[in-house]
């Protein structure tokens, strides 16, 4: 089933427009990880000091996360970029599912066939693909309803840098999160690698996770945790 493409208007000669998610995130992220200064600094390096001290709440253009994570990029450690990369992507993936996805929306997903979800969860990022793909054409298809098969895909990804991790992090967290499977995102195909587009292959178990129940001996066994006071503390 392929469903809609889309990619982004522009807005007053200043270029192609994307969602400031990811910009904040990827400060915030860098702050958490590497502290303020080594945030602040990265930012200035990008030409874009001011956004870290006052994040946009609106659209921007997508030069400025462009220059941002190819900043990160030649001051970390490719290890350590793509540490800052995956975690802004899944503190994006959060923000969305706190923000943008409709409570009733978030509570219903999860208890539908995985396939149904996926289908419905596909349809939402389509429509709103322009956000985080940026001038790049999105396009998107699921396949199969016993295992179903979601490929995502971007040519001309503005914000692609080796592996995608920011993209490939978003998309785990709203899968994960909405379809409520444990999932495996690869990333088949990448711009920055050569790869004609970038691509991501998101596939899942069957039917929602379901906890084990533990016994009353298994709980009264397992060591405290750090938000369960401990016999001694009592």
């Amino acid at each position: 089933m392929e469903l809609a493409r889309s990619g982004t208007p522009t807005s007053g000669g200043n270029g192609a427009r994307i969602g400031p998610n990811s910009l904040t995130q990827t400060g915030q992220a860098l702050a958490a990880l590497f502290g303020e200064k080594t945030a602040r600094r990265i930012f200035d390096r990008a030409g874009i000091g001011h956004r870290y001290a006052d994040p946009p709440g609106t659209m921007l253009d997508e030069r400025e996360p462009q220059r941002l994570f190819a900043v990160l990029r030649d001051t970390l450690s490719k290890e350590d970029a793509t540490h800052v990369l995956a975690e802004a992507g899944h503190r994006t993936g959060h923000y969305l599912l706190a923000i943008r996805i409709p409570k009733p929306a978030r509570r219903l997903l999860p208890h539908l066939p995985t396939a149904i979800t996926a289908r419905l969860l596909v349809r939402a990022i389509s429509a709103h693909a322009w956000t985080f793909a940026g001038s790049g054409r999105f396009s998107a298809e699921v396949r199969g309803w016993r295992q179903p098969v979601v490929q995502l895909a971007i040519q001309n990804n503005p914000l692609a840098t080796p592996g995608c991790p920011w993209h490939g992090a978003v998309f785990e967290r709203l899968f994960a999160t909405l379809t409520a499977t444990h999932v495996s995102v690869l990333h088949p195909r990448c711009q920055a690698k050569g790869n004609d587009c970038c691509e991501w292959m998101i596939t899942g178990a069957i039917g929602p996770l379901r906890r084990p129940r533990m016994s009353r001996r298994a709980a009264a066994d397992r060591p405290d945790r750090e938000d369960r006071p401990s016999q001694a503390s009592r």
